[in-house]
Parts: structure tokens; sequence; C-alpha cells
């Protein structure tokens, strides 16, 4: 029983000491602290700073007017009065139109026709035809909820006009005869930055670890005479207090990172937050954990300090677009669905989108819970065989 103490006592103590030099070597380098503090704290800001306007406002039109009558010039009016165009000009013909646009002058263009006043008092169909700069498609949906806007108002006054002698009743019903309202769920502005910038901020957590981690492995390996993770010591002869020591340090860090991520970017960009508190800690945690063990993982393969930079830095945006977070998951084929399943972003993503924008309970998450509590027992036991092959490796060389 005594020497049952005396190892779980000294296992404790070889633990903390792992974990007392991994806070040391964290702080005591720059290149980490960029990883683990700097850039966790003012990425989010970035981002969201950047995507603030939610969404494309006054952009940049003109107008080929062929018809210059008061119901084209209304049209006109009413397109420029709309809070996501702007009329920037008139042009005489559609080659000065396309040049305006070739200098970014302006985004798109308007063209109507020679006779939209006579086909509209003769009560017959007239088309206005738009041509968008479809190198964005915001400015292509400015330009089509703005003229689908102003078509519907001005056909419900010219349909009105026509039964004048009818009550106002009757007109509101010839004119809307089905009543409708747009909702908008789970992101009432319809902007960008509310479907894009929660599912940045997980990818976020999982990248500034990796390359955090991969960079204290290369520098670790830079610094020892034998190139292995960790020094030759007694203290680092066992791969539990390795693997312990390491996890509690990384996690003491980015629980108070991932609690600044989920709660106080979305409060202070006024971003959906439907999210229960309790509920988006307990997913964090499991979250957190396979992020912790994922790149511990993948130091197998950080030979000196530069080479997290190149193995790591160009999967960023590969990840954003394989975890349904900016394409839909439905329409990603299986084959990059499946690999996308071996990172913890994509459960991450995934499950924080529907807690804390869609307002989800923890049962509703089933997969990605139960996926993120899998991949940390993998990783995990991943993380000591690495660990494990690296003791093996330091002693054989000793």
């Amino acid at each position: 029983m005594r020497a049952l103490k005396k190892i779980v006592k000294e296992g404790f103590f070889d633990t903390f000491i792992v974990w007392r030099d991994e806070f040391r070597n964290i702080f005591s380098d720059a290149g980490v602290v960029i990883f683990f503090v700097v850039a966790p704290l003012f990425y989010p800001l970035l981002y969201a700073f950047m995507y603030d306007e939610e969404v494309a406002k006054e952009v940049k039109m003109v107008v080929v007017d062929n018809d210059k009558s008061s119901k084209s010039r209304e049209f006109r009016r009413l397109c420029d009065a709309s809070r996501d165009v702007f009329v920037a000009g008139e042009c005489a013909n559609m080659a000065e139109a396309k040049e305006m646009l070739r200098r970014k002058e302006a985004y798109g263009i308007m063209v109507i026709p020679k006779d939209f006043h006579k086909d509209i008092v003769r009560g017959e169909k007239c088309f206005v035809q738009l041509y968008a700069d479809m190198s964005s498609l915001l400015y292509y949906k400015a330009f089509l909820l703005a003229l689908t806007e102003v078509s519907l108002e001005m056909g419900a006054d010219i349909q009105a006009a026509k039964i004048s002698s009818a009550t106002e009743r009757e007109q509101d019903v010839t004119v809307a005869p089905i009543e409708y309202e747009n909702v908008t769920f789970f992101n009432p502005k319809s902007g960008f930055a509310s479907f894009l910038i929660p599912g940045v901020l997980m990818l976020i957590i999982q990248q500034m670890l990796l390359l955090g981690v991969g960079l204290l492995s290369g520098g670790a390996r830079d610094r020892n005479a034998y190139r292995n993770l960790f020094p030759i010591q007694r203290h680092y002869s066992g791969t539990l207090r390795i693997v312990f020591g390491k996890t509690l340090c990384y996690m003491m860090i980015f629980l108070v990172l991932a609690v600044y991520l989920a709660w106080f970017i979305p409060k202070i960009f006024r971003l959906p937050q439907m999210g229960d508190g309790l509920s988006i800690f307990l997913f964090m945690l499991p979250y957190l954990l396979a992020c912790c063990f994922f790149a511990m993982t993948v130091t197998a393969f950080v030979k000196d300090r530069e080479s997290p930079f190149v193995l790591f830095v160009f999967t960023s945006i590969i990840l954003l677009f394989v975890s349904g977070i900016s394409w839909p998951s439905s329409a990603i084929p299986w084959y990059w669905k499946s690999f996308s399943y071996l990172f913890p972003s994509t459960f991450g993503i995934q499950g924080f989108v529907k807690l804390n924008t869609m307002g989800a309970l923890l049962s509703d998450l089933k997969l990605e819970f139960l996926g993120l509590w899998i991949q940390a027992g993998v990783y995990f036991v991943l993380a000591c065989l690495v660990y494990r092959w690296q003791i093996k490796c330091s002693w054989n060389k000793k």
C-alpha cells in the first residue's frame, strides 16, 4: 500500500513538473505566445470587424434608360431609394456601362427597354434586364432584392390604379390576394457575419492549438541534442504524466480563451446568441480535449520549428469548407465528408452553430457530442503512443 502511495505521489509530482515546464516554455517563447494568446484574442476581432456590416449596402449600379419616360425614371428612383442599391449614374449605351464595370466604378447594369412605359399602359408585360458582376455573389443578391421589391411595388400600384373605382379593401385583395411574411430564423439580419463568424471562432481554437503545440515541439527538438520532443529527465519517463501534464497546461489556457470566443465575441458584435451557457461549456470540454490530443498526435510529423507552418497553415481554408458551414454538408461529396470527420473542427463547428446560433439543446447534438468524445479518446491513445515512442527513442539514444 505504501509503495502504491509512493508511485501515485511521484506520478502527481512528475505531472506537475511537466505542467510547470510546459507553462514556462509557452510564456518564454514569443512565437508560441502569439498563437496561444495574441492571435486568439485579436483574430476574432479582425474577422468580426471585417464583416460587421453583415450585408452589402448601397452597391453601385449604372442605368441604361432606353425609354426615358416618367415610369422609367420612377423605377430608377425607387431602386436608388432602396438600402441595397446606389445608382451611380446613367450611361448612353451598353458599351459605356460595360466600361464602367471594367473600371469597377459600378458592379451592376440595369437596362430599361425602349417601350417600358407603353407596355405598362397597354397592360402588357415589360422586362427590365439586370447585368451583375458575379465576382461577388453579395452584389448580385443586393441587386436582385432591390429590383424584385421595386418591381412588386410598382406592379401593385399599377394594378390598383386600374381598379380605382373599387374600395380600398377590394384593391388590397386584388393586388395581394395572399399575404405573406418573411421570417428569417437564426439570422435576423440575413447577414454574412452571423452565419460565418461562429464557425470561424471554433476553427481558430483548433488551428491555434495545432500551430502553438507544433511550434513548442519543433522548438524542443531544436534545443534537444537528441532532437526529442522533451528533455531526457526522470520526470519525463512516463507516458501518461507527460500527456496529462501538457494537456492540463493547454486546457487551462484555452478554457479561458473559449469563454472569450464563445461568449464575449458574439456579445460584442451582436451575433445570434441563443445557447445555454452550461450546455456550451459541456460541449466545449470534449472539443478542447480532442483538439489538444489531436495537436499532440500530429507532433510526430514536426521535425523542426518551421514544420508547423508548412504542415498546418494551409489547412484552415480547407477545413472551413469541408466543415459544412460555408457550403451545405448535403452538397459535399461523401469522400470529403468522411475526410472532415478526422478533424475536431468539423463536429465542433456544427455543434457550436446549433447550440449558440440555433438554440439547440445538448441532447439534440448526439452525433457531434459523441463524435468529439470518440475523437478525444482516439487521439488520446495516439498521443500516448507518439510520446511512448519518443521515450523509447530517447532512452535508446542515451
